[in-house]
């Protein structure tokens, strides 16, 4: 790919996800949008180029952000966030809260928000509660297959047995098994998509916990502020934030206060 186009690649992914990508990505971007490339019959970058930036395909750029946008996730990825949330839901619901609502700000295939559901449901369990969970993410791709809820026996192995059983009916045997979502875990979610990158987001709050982890490592720090003044406008208070081990907001975080690394809280 010829370094021009390489930079109007990213100055396109960057306007309109607000995904930042350095040089050293090079490789990577190529062999993305050669797969793309592939699927609508182009065999130079020039003019695919020219097809994305013609005034008739906003379609094309999302299919664009569905090639690029990593998506690695696992079922209870980072414990202690699920540990926290099932401390903080059951001293909510002790002090007399029956409402909530809850965020996946960057679900992916949908592991994260169904481990948050699970979380939950074993929580609520024989309680009466309004739960609701919203899971974005900015590729159409991504979402079918959360929406869709259904996994190897892989990608379930980190869910207990007991779990499994009750929120996944399985199909097949060993290493072919297959485990779907069942209809109760999937009716307290709803799976829309959302560019991080473009504040202010539609929603009004409160939420009482957001996860958005392994998410901000993809943008630049005016992306990171923007988005945290939003994580702030939508938490209630004592609401909390869940980030990525790997992501320093130092110097970023007015108003919410450390928990534990990781875990902020809204003062």
């Amino acid at each position: 790919m010829d370094k021009k186009v390489f930079k109007e690649f990213t100055k396109i992914i960057y306007d309109t996800s607000g995904i930042a990508l350095s040089d050293n990505k090079e490789a990577l971007v190529n062999a993305r949008v050669a797969k793309r490339m592939r699927a609508l019959g182009y065999s130079d970058h020039e003019l695919y180029l020219k097809y994305v930036l013609s005034n008739s395909n906003d379609e094309e750029i999302v299919h664009l952000l569905d090639a690029i946008s990593t998506n690695v996730t696992n079922f209870y990825r980072e414990p202690h966030h699920f540990e926290l949330l099932t401390t903080a839901m059951q001293r909510w619901i002790a002090n007399g809260n029956r409402r909530f609502r809850f965020w996946s700000a960057g679900c992916s295939s949908g592991e994260e928000p169904y481990t948050m559901a699970m979380t939950l449901q074993e929580v609520c369990n024989g309680n009466s509660v309004d739960v609701k969970i919203l899971a974005t993410d900015i590729s159409t791709q991504i979402l079918q297959k959360s929406i869709h809820g259904v996994y190897d026996s892989k990608k379930i192995g980190d869910v207990a047995p007991l779990l499994r059983e009750r929120y996944f009916d399985k199909k097949g045997r060993g290493e072919l098994a297959l485990y779907s979502v069942k209809a109760a875990l999937k009716r307290i979610i709803v799976f829309k998509r959302l560019n991080l990158s473009v504040v202010p987001f539609p929603m009004s709050g409160p939420m009482d916990a957001i996860f958005c982890r392994n998410v901000m490592i993809y943008f630049d720090n005016d992306i990171r502020r923007r988005l945290l003044d939003e994580f702030y406008r939508l938490l209630k208070p004592g609401g909390y934030l869940m980030v990525g081990h790997a992501e320093s907001l130092t110097g970023m975080l007015s108003g919410f206060k450390t928990v534990k690394p990781s875990v902020y809280i809204k003062d």
